[in-house]
């Protein structure tokens, strides 16, 4: 599959123009061939789908100044470590105490968006949320105003998890997670900001969340293609996850990537269009859907993805960035420890890199979920 960077990318949507000056959501033909010329190889042939969220509006939060946020998916084995260890203190579990440092040097603030369980993937040593003990409540308690939990998925695999699901499954692993949380780390500890494990959510799962009490979601962006049930579009078997309890929103999209082996992605309700994301882009702004009550905003923007970069590319991409109001940083849980087959050894040093970079250059950093308080 061919690499396609931004500019490319915008001049499918129509070059520089799309980016100074974007067109009216109403604009946008409905479903249209797209020109063999215009478009990445995967999806030539493919018919283009009107944008999802087309009553939605541009909303803008009430803040100034540079601000800064930071989450890390797929996370589980950490709380596993504490329940086994049973350290005296929560900061001294490895992988929470450089956090902490982070915190300490730089005020950094994050939310860790965590697994029900872990995954037989990777054995049947399973560990679930129920096994974390609440004996370092307090800690939790007096640590929430810079480290707050949240939802992410019942476990690692497989992906795709939410793209077709229904209200009920949604709502079900909710409160599972969510009650677990409340009773191991206390009130408050919980986010109301939400990152699906591989993104697509169907509209019945964005009802079921919003229901649950979250206020703003990840959100995928760019063209849609409607499926033809061509399985060669998508990588590793996507195909079948698109197929399988097919919603009438779900599609496939161009994800602007360094991971190049994902490009052809599943899209599902939780995508907007690429004037959407211009208007929000580094912003303090979201997309509000009114048929949902859902906020939702591109996170995995021009901010690096920390698992996804080495330091020194980190430090150069945060430099061409810092003129931006909001940023918004993610890594993944797995690439911290040393029998992951990917284990990152500067995992940490990155998540230093980063925070010292903000700090140093005027950024405070906020929760996502204080964009809609």
């Amino acid at each position: 599959m061919k690499h396609i960077d931004r500019r490319e990318f915008m001049a499918v949507l129509g070059g520089a123009a799309a980016v100074a000056a974007a067109k009216p959501i109403a604009a946008v033909a409905a479903a249209k061939p797209i020109a063999a010329a215009a478009t990445p190889a995967f999806a030539r042939g493919a018919v283009e789908l009107e944008p999802i969220l087309k009553n939605a509006r541009i909303v803008r939060a009430a803040k100034s100044g540079k601000s800064a946020s930071f989450f890390i998916d797929d996370a589980i084995w950490f709380l596993r470590d504490l329940a086994r260890q049973r350290p005296k203190s929560l900061f001294d579990n490895a992988f929470l105490k450089p956090l902490k440092e982070a915190h300490d040097r730089f005020g950094l603030k994050l939310q860790i968006n965590l697994f029900y369980r872990t995954d037989f993937f990777y054995g049947m040593d399973e560990f679930t949320l129920a096994e974390v003990p609440d004996a370092y409540k307090a800690e939790w308690q007096a640590s929430k105003d810079w480290l707050r939990l949240g939802f992410h998925s019942l476990q690692e695999f497989p992906d795709y998890p939410w793209v077709n699901i229904d209200y009920a499954d949604v709502k079900k692993l909710f409160g599972m997670i969510k009650g677990e949380i409340d009773r191991f780390a206390g009130e408050g500890v919980f986010t109301t900001a939400l990152v699906p494990h591989w993104c697509p959510m169907s509209k019945d799962g964005c009802r079921a969340l919003k229901d649950c009490g979250i206020k703003l979601m990840e959100c995928s962006v760019g063209p849609r293609y409607r499926y033809d049930g061509d399985r060669n579009r998508l990588p590793y078997g996507h195909a079948l996850r698109l197929e399988n309890n097919r919603k009438p929103e779900t599609a496939f999209y161009w994800r602007d990537s360094r991971d190049a082996a994902i490009m052809s992605s599943v899209c599902s309700y939780n995508h907007i269009s690429a004037e959407q994301e211009i208007a929000t882009r580094h912003s303090y702004g979201y997309v509000l859907d009114p048929d949902t009550g859902m906020a939702f905003k591109h996170l995995f923007n021009d901010a690096p993805v920390l698992n996804l970069v080495d330091v020194p590319t980190l430090a150069s991409d945060i430099k061409k960035l810092l003129d931006r109001e909001y940023l918004v940083f993610s890594d993944h849980e797995q690439y911290f420890f040393k029998d992951y087959f990917a284990y990152q050894p500067d995992y940490m040093e990155k998540v230093m890199t980063m925070s010292r970079m903000m700090a140093e250059n005027g950024y405070r950093f906020i929760f996502v979920e204080d964009l809609l308080s």
